[in-house]
């Protein structure tokens, strides 16, 4: 493999996005993640300096997207099939504008297992034009981030989970994602957030924000239930190198705290979870509070030249994601 993914900040020509469609799985969400995409859409669209391409999932989710979005510059709506809207990890990885990968998706580990998503990869790449590479591995993109340098970041909890591919070893693991993605270095951090679904998506935890600079949360409030695990991780990135021998410069963000859910706490609430556009960076937020503001002024200072765009997120994560989770970038 000789080429590399590409950063998320080198330029896009499109942005995809996963719209709430199906009733049976949001219920009485369904209408607020509508509320929470159809935003994130128009700040993509509009400062984000991004063409938006909005996949449906169903007839239902394709004439709602249409009510609220038909005639809306820079937002594409396009008419598909998928079990929910995570096309951060069931759509493709691309290698650059005429090529991506498709891997196996399993729901996550057997977990979900929803009619259409793993057809979702096909449908991202032909609308793309786009040669679609079929891997033998089963992987989520929002296991790994990348520098677009061929330095990869991972957890060892969602990438040797053997509920994904029995027998992966770290050598085994960076074999194939030599061979599939071009990778040149893998960085392991350990464990995801509590209570994740994805068993430890690295796009919850830690995130590249320029070649060598990384970011990650700290802890944020009285019980905030995962301030080890933030920990743990800022202290391995500062120890590691990325494939150009640089060492990580790691800058840290306050994480949202104790989130609550759908009557639920301790859920995988993270800012973490943000999208980097073409002009702007979108965060979620789970309120107006200070860990929100605090994380904002953050990413200004880790994104000069891009605007930051605080949006809420709070229906879509009784879905178990967020922003970056319903997106997938189509490089220029």
């Amino acid at each position: 493999m000789s080429r590399t993914v590409p950063a998320e900040w080198s330029p896009h020509r499109a942005m995809w996005l996963g719209f709430p469609s199906h009733e049976d799985l949001w219920e009485d969400n369904l209408a607020p993640a509508q509320d929470e995409v159809e935003a994130l859409a128009r700040a993509l669209a509009g400062p984000g300096g991004e063409r938006v391409r909005l996949m449906t999932g169903s007839d239902a989710g394709e004439a709602e997207a249409r009510r609220r979005l038909d005639g809306v510059g820079g937002v594409e709506i396009v008419p598909g099939r998928f079990g929910d809207v995570w096309l951060r990890d069931t759509g493709p990885i691309f290698l650059g504008p005429d090529a991506c990968v498709g891997f196996r998706f399993n729901g996550w580990g057997g977990k979900y297992d929803l009619p259409h998503d793993d057809e979702v990869a096909a449908q991202v790449a032909g609308a793309a034009s786009a040669t679609l590479l079929q891997s033998a591995a089963v992987l989520e993109g929002g296991a790994l981030d990348h520098d677009g340098e061929g330095t990869v970041l991972t957890t060892r909890q969602c990438l040797l989970n053997p509920n994904r591919n029995a027998g992966w070893t770290e050598a085994v693991a960076e074999g194939a994602l030599a061979r599939d993605l071009g990778a040149r270095k893998v960085l392991w951090l350990g464990d995801g957030l509590l209570n994740d679904h994805t068993d430890g998506h690295v796009d919850n935890l830690a995130r590249f924000a320029a070649p060598g600079l990384v970011v990650c949360p700290m802890a944020f409030g009285r019980g905030d239930p995962n301030a080890d695990v933030y920990d743990a991780a800022a202290g391995a990135l500062a120890g590691m190198t990325d494939a150009a021998g640089r060492r990580l410069r790691v800058a840290r963000i306050p994480s949202p705290g104790w989130i609550e859910a759908g009557g639920v706490g301790g859920v995988p609430a993270s800012h973490m979870n943000f999208i980097i556009a073409n002009q702007a960076v979108i965060l979620p937020v789970y309120g107006e509070g200070l860990a929100a503001s605090l994380a904002a002024q953050g990413l200004a200072e880790v994104f000069p030249g891009r605007e930051v765009i605080a949006l809420p997120s709070n229906a879509l994560l009784t879905g178990g994601g967020s922003f970056h989770c319903i997106s997938q970038q189509e490089p220029a």
